[in-house]
């Protein structure tokens, strides 16, 4: 499809994303993607065809990641207008609108539109920190993105659950510090954890990112792999990090 330039509000920059040869838009005023969505969507096991799912899409970024790997259809839903807009935009301007459709919606009601069962894998980046945890950005856009203003890790579990297919994924990137939590909000959805990986800034450094991956009704057996390191002794990615952001990212599935 042929790429057509969508337009840049007076705050926004049109971004490389890594050497796929896509772009995204992206503005200092609204939360922008960060490694952990990067990582997510490597992490996820995508299916070569069939229906994805994104939900908390942010500005688009793991939707258009996905697109790299897997000639599925993408949906993603975003609940902030702004976010859902910027996203529509991205996927107008690398051409990929007969892949991605973005919709500015709710998750928690999101099957109501889209039924039940319908997707292969969902992937979710959702905000990490409760409600009421202190700090709240005074900025709305990013308070939303950080803090659980309008989904709790419960309500995102269950959207997950109705959302996916029986013996289809859910990958979700998420904190450490919250693990047991996110673990009994899946089994309580019927989400059986399958894979995990820790991600650590340096060898010695405590994991300040959790992947976790469920199987809709799958049976109970998790497989903890390898940690991923980022920084090596001199701050400088190390090689697997290098290969997701910079190398060639193969398709599984």
């Amino acid at each position: 499809m042929e790429r057509v330039k969508a337009e840049l509000l007076p705050s926004e920059r049109l971004d490389d994303l890594l050497t796929h040869e896509l772009h995204i838009i992206q503005s200092p005023e609204v939360f922008s993607f960060s490694m952990d969505a990067v990582l997510l969507a490597r992490f996820a096991s995508v299916p070569r065809k069939g229906q994805i799912l994104d939900l908390c899409t942010g500005n688009g970024v793991i939707p258009l990641l996905l697109s790299t790997r897997t000639q599925a259809r993408i949906d993603a839903v975003e609940i902030q207008p702004r976010l859902a807009d910027m996203a529509r935009r991205s996927v107008q301007w690398n051409g990929l609108e007969e892949q991605i459709r973005i919709v500015q919606g709710d998750l928690r009601s999101y099957h109501l539109e889209q039924g039940y069962g319908v997707y292969d894998l969902v992937t979710v980046n959702p905000p990490y920190m409760p409600a009421s945890t202190g700090d709240q950005n005074s900025n709305e856009h990013m308070a939303i993105a950080r803090h659980e203003i309008h989904c709790t890790l419960q309500e995102v579990a269950a959207a997950c659950s109705r959302l996916v297919r029986t013996g289809g994924k859910v990958a979700m990137v998420h904190r450490p510090s919250r693990l047991a939590e996110i673990i009994d909000a899946m089994r309580a959805v019927r989400l059986e954890p399958k894979r995990l990986r820790m991600v650590h800034p340096h060898a010695e450094a405590e994991a300040n990112m959790v992947l976790i991956e469920a199987s809709r009704d799958g049976k109970p057996e998790l497989r903890v792999l390898p940690p991923l390191i980022v920084y090596d002794a001199n701050h400088r990615y190390q090689q697997e990090l290098m290969e997701i952001y910079y190398g060639q990212v193969s398709q599984e599935g």
